[in-house]
């Protein structure tokens, strides 16, 4: 169903300011979130897909040897605009746990910037692999009332309005199939007002695409409780779901294995075998960087051979 669908589809990436940038080879002019979910064009981007950054020329290990320092003495020297680009070369790197512990520092913050990154590293910790099963309940929670707290000091934030429907598609997860499918449409709606603030942010589409395909291909069992919640249960096509793919490829090209991948699912779901080949070997080829990669590259491949 949507939820689950949007549980694993975004982590997120970043473009830095003009001091780090020539640490961080950037694939594409969208980086942020996630994401996406997502950051954009701007000196600090905003948002977020799951996708490691090309290899800096400077890596991640030197940078903290050059900063060796307590991280607390470093944190409370630093202005708000140095934290969030601490964080953000952080999240470039995959450093989740040292970016969590970063941000969690500043966890009782009324700063909108700093709660969604915190929402996004509590949410990108709680999907490490080998997670304790609850500590990553705790920490999905967690995430959710920071995206909540980013979401009341600043509902012009496309951020904070990506990160919090991300966020409620999670806690679904653990609240049953009838809470989550009855917060379809909130997730739906705050991901919508994601794309309105900033149209150029890619991982927002492509979450939307994944809300669509997963409604589109909602098992028969859930559509009658979908039936049972509201009077008109939320629906979507894979021409709707293939639009926002496409969106997101056009704004920001090769930002994300996963859409990659959608796209071929979602032209295999429309029966177009052509186009589905096409894309699914993009996907298989595109360059693994992370865990996600990973499982995208071998999902591609798994298709591609059943469709000979």
């Amino acid at each position: 169903m949507a939820g689950l669908m949007l549980t694993r589809c975004v982590s997120g990436r970043t473009l830095l300011s003009a001091s780090a940038a020539r640490c961080v080879k950037t694939r594409a002019t969208n980086r942020n979130y996630w994401t996406v979910l997502t950051r954009n064009t701007s000196a600090l981007t905003r948002g977020g897909a799951a996708v490691l950054l090309g290899l800096p020329s400077l890596s991640c290990l030197l940078y903290e040897a050059h900063h060796r320092v307590q991280r607390s003495a470093v944190v409370h020297a630093l202005e708000k605009e140095e934290v969030l680009e601490q964080a953000d070369y952080l999240y470039s790197c995959a450093e989740t746990e040292k970016l969590y512990e970063l941000l969690l520092q500043y966890k009782n913050s009324d700063d909108t910037e700093v709660m969604w990154r915190l929402a996004r590293a509590s949410r990108g910790l709680a999907l490490l692999p080998d997670m304790d099963a609850e500590r990553k309940k705790q920490l999905v929670f967690e995430a959710f009332e920071y995206a909540k707290r980013a979401l009341e000091k600043d509902d012009k934030s496309f951020a904070a309005h990506k990160w919090y429907g991300i966020c409620l598609s999670d806690i679904g997860d653990y609240e049953g199939v009838k809470v989550k499918i009855g917060n379809s449409y909130k997730i739906r709606e705050h991901l919508e007002t994601a794309t309105k603030l900033n149209p150029k942010d890619a991982t927002s589409l492509h979450i939307l695409g994944y809300w669509c395909f997963a409604f589109a291909e909602l098992p028969w069992y859930q559509r009658k409780v979908a039936a049972v919640i509201f009077a008109s249960p939320p629906t979507s096509t894979y021409e709707e779901a293939l639009e926002f793919f496409l969106k997101a490829e056009e704004v920001d090209p090769n930002f994300y294995s996963k859409n990659l991948l959608m796209l071929g699912k979602t032209y295999l779901g429309m029966k177009d075998k052509e186009k589905a080949l096409l894309w699914l070997t993009k996907a298989k080829e595109y360059p693994p960087h992370t865990h996600e990669d990973k499982e995208v590259h071998k999902e591609a491949v798994d298709l591609l051979k059943k469709l000979g």
